[in-house]
Protein backbone atom coordinates (compact mmCIF):
# COMPACT_ATOMS: atom_id res chain seq x y z
CA UNK A 1 0.00 0.00 0.00
CA UNK A 2 1.19 3.32 -0.98
CA UNK A 3 1.60 6.48 1.46
CA UNK A 4 -1.11 8.38 -0.20
CA UNK A 5 -3.66 4.81 0.19
CA UNK A 6 -2.85 4.62 3.63
CA UNK A 7 -4.10 8.46 3.87
CA UNK A 8 -7.06 8.05 2.36
CA UNK A 9 -7.50 4.78 4.25
CA UNK A 10 -7.08 6.47 7.73
CA UNK A 11 -8.65 9.83 7.17
CA UNK A 12 -5.90 11.57 7.20
CA UNK A 13 -5.83 15.42 5.87
CA UNK A 14 -2.58 17.22 4.49
CA UNK A 15 -1.10 19.63 2.16
CA UNK A 16 1.30 19.09 -0.54
CA UNK A 17 3.84 21.20 -2.18
CA UNK A 18 6.11 19.80 -5.33
CA UNK A 19 9.86 21.60 -5.08
CA UNK A 20 13.67 21.09 -6.04
CA UNK A 21 15.00 18.32 -4.25
CA UNK A 22 16.94 19.12 -0.78
CA UNK A 23 18.96 17.23 0.72
CA UNK A 24 19.30 19.25 3.90
CA UNK A 25 17.72 21.65 6.56
CA UNK A 26 19.32 24.69 5.44
CA UNK A 27 18.36 24.17 2.18
CA UNK A 28 14.48 22.98 3.27
CA UNK A 29 14.45 26.77 4.88
CA UNK A 30 13.40 28.25 0.88
CA UNK A 31 10.25 25.55 1.32
CA UNK A 32 8.45 26.43 4.59
CA UNK A 33 7.35 30.20 3.37
CA UNK A 34 5.11 28.05 0.47
CA UNK A 35 3.74 25.69 3.13
CA UNK A 36 2.31 25.83 6.93
CA UNK A 37 4.19 23.88 9.23
CA UNK A 38 7.07 23.12 11.60
CA UNK A 39 10.16 22.06 9.99
CA UNK A 40 11.57 18.73 11.35
CA UNK A 41 14.91 17.09 11.42
CA UNK A 42 14.43 12.91 11.29
CA UNK A 43 17.77 11.28 12.10
CA UNK A 44 17.92 7.39 11.06
CA UNK A 45 20.18 5.61 13.46
CA UNK A 46 21.69 2.32 14.75
CA UNK A 47 23.75 0.55 17.40
CA UNK A 48 26.42 -2.00 16.81
CA UNK A 49 23.89 -4.74 17.22
CA UNK A 50 21.45 -3.66 14.18
CA UNK A 51 18.94 -1.93 16.30
CA UNK A 52 17.43 1.09 14.34
CA UNK A 53 15.90 4.53 15.76
CA UNK A 54 14.18 7.07 13.60
CA UNK A 55 14.02 10.51 15.81
CA UNK A 56 11.81 13.40 14.58
CA UNK A 57 12.97 16.87 16.42
CA UNK A 58 11.67 20.26 15.79
CA UNK A 59 14.89 21.40 13.33
CA UNK A 60 16.67 23.66 15.36
CA UNK A 61 17.07 21.01 17.74
CA UNK A 62 19.80 19.37 18.34
CA UNK A 63 20.08 15.77 18.72
CA UNK A 64 21.39 14.80 22.57
CA UNK A 65 22.59 10.71 21.62
CA UNK A 66 23.27 9.97 25.44
CA UNK A 67 19.71 10.63 25.80
CA UNK A 68 18.43 8.88 22.99
CA UNK A 69 20.50 5.84 23.66
CA UNK A 70 19.12 5.85 27.55
CA UNK A 71 15.89 5.93 26.28
CA UNK A 72 16.07 2.95 23.90
CA UNK A 73 18.17 0.96 26.27
CA UNK A 74 21.83 0.67 23.72
CA UNK A 75 24.95 2.23 23.20
CA UNK A 76 26.81 3.56 20.62
CA UNK A 77 24.51 5.17 18.50
CA UNK A 78 25.78 6.66 15.29
CA UNK A 79 24.19 7.57 11.74
CA UNK A 80 22.92 4.14 9.61
CA UNK A 81 24.89 4.00 6.42
CA UNK A 82 23.33 4.67 3.25
CA UNK A 83 22.97 1.24 2.33
CA UNK A 84 20.75 0.31 6.07
CA UNK A 85 18.52 3.22 4.63
CA UNK A 86 18.16 1.99 1.84
CA UNK A 87 17.51 -1.86 2.86
CA UNK A 88 15.25 -0.81 5.96
CA UNK A 89 13.59 2.13 4.88
CA UNK A 90 13.55 1.93 0.86
CA UNK A 91 14.78 5.64 1.04
CA UNK A 92 17.52 7.71 -0.49
CA UNK A 93 19.91 10.19 1.87
CA UNK A 94 18.34 12.95 2.32
CA UNK A 95 14.76 11.65 1.96
CA UNK A 96 14.74 10.28 5.87
CA UNK A 97 10.86 10.55 6.63
CA UNK A 98 8.85 8.82 8.89
CA UNK A 99 6.83 7.96 6.20
CA UNK A 100 9.32 5.23 5.50
CA UNK A 101 8.37 2.85 8.46
CA UNK A 102 5.91 1.97 5.84
CA UNK A 103 8.69 0.15 4.28
CA UNK A 104 9.79 -1.31 7.61
CA UNK A 105 7.83 -4.32 7.18
CA UNK A 106 9.47 -6.13 10.20
CA UNK A 107 9.25 -3.40 12.04
CA UNK A 108 12.55 -2.88 12.86
CA UNK A 109 12.51 0.73 13.80
CA UNK A 110 11.82 2.25 16.63
CA UNK A 111 10.56 6.43 16.21
CA UNK A 112 11.71 8.80 18.84
CA UNK A 113 9.86 11.75 18.44
CA UNK A 114 10.44 15.29 20.31
CA UNK A 115 7.18 16.57 22.49
CA UNK A 116 8.19 19.77 21.19
CA UNK A 117 6.17 18.10 18.23
CA UNK A 118 3.21 18.03 20.07
CA UNK A 119 -0.14 19.61 18.83
CA UNK A 120 1.54 20.83 15.63
CA UNK A 121 1.47 21.05 12.11
CA UNK A 122 4.51 19.17 11.00
CA UNK A 123 6.69 19.16 7.37
CA UNK A 124 8.19 15.93 6.32
CA UNK A 125 9.25 14.58 3.13
CA UNK A 126 6.62 12.07 1.45
CA UNK A 127 9.42 9.27 0.82
CA UNK A 128 10.82 11.61 -2.21
CA UNK A 129 12.97 14.60 -1.38
CA UNK A 130 11.14 16.42 -3.98
CA UNK A 131 7.82 17.26 -2.15
CA UNK A 132 6.82 18.12 1.45
CA UNK A 133 3.57 17.47 2.96
CA UNK A 134 2.16 19.28 6.23
CA UNK A 135 0.15 16.99 8.52
CA UNK A 136 -0.97 17.69 12.11
CA UNK A 137 0.65 15.59 14.75
CA UNK A 138 -2.06 13.87 15.94
CA UNK A 139 -2.34 12.26 12.28
CA UNK A 140 1.26 11.15 12.18
CA UNK A 141 0.67 9.07 15.85
CA UNK A 142 -1.79 7.56 14.00
CA UNK A 143 -0.31 6.97 10.59
CA UNK A 144 2.86 5.09 13.04
CA UNK A 145 0.26 3.07 14.96
CA UNK A 146 -1.08 1.98 11.97
CA UNK A 147 2.06 -0.13 10.89
CA UNK A 148 1.70 -0.83 14.55
CA UNK A 149 5.78 0.32 14.99
CA UNK A 150 7.04 1.05 18.81
CA UNK A 151 7.29 4.74 19.60
CA UNK A 152 8.65 6.31 22.22
CA UNK A 153 9.02 10.56 23.40
CA UNK A 154 12.40 12.71 24.42
CA UNK A 155 12.15 16.32 25.49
Amino acid sequence: MNLYNIFKKLDIKFEEIEHEPVFTIEQAQAIKNRIKGTGCKNLFLTDKRGKYILTILEENKKANIKQIEKLVNTSHLSFAETTELQSVLQLEKGSVTPFGILNDIDNKVVLVIDTDLKDKILLFHPNTNTKTISITYDNLIKFIEFGNHNYMFIS
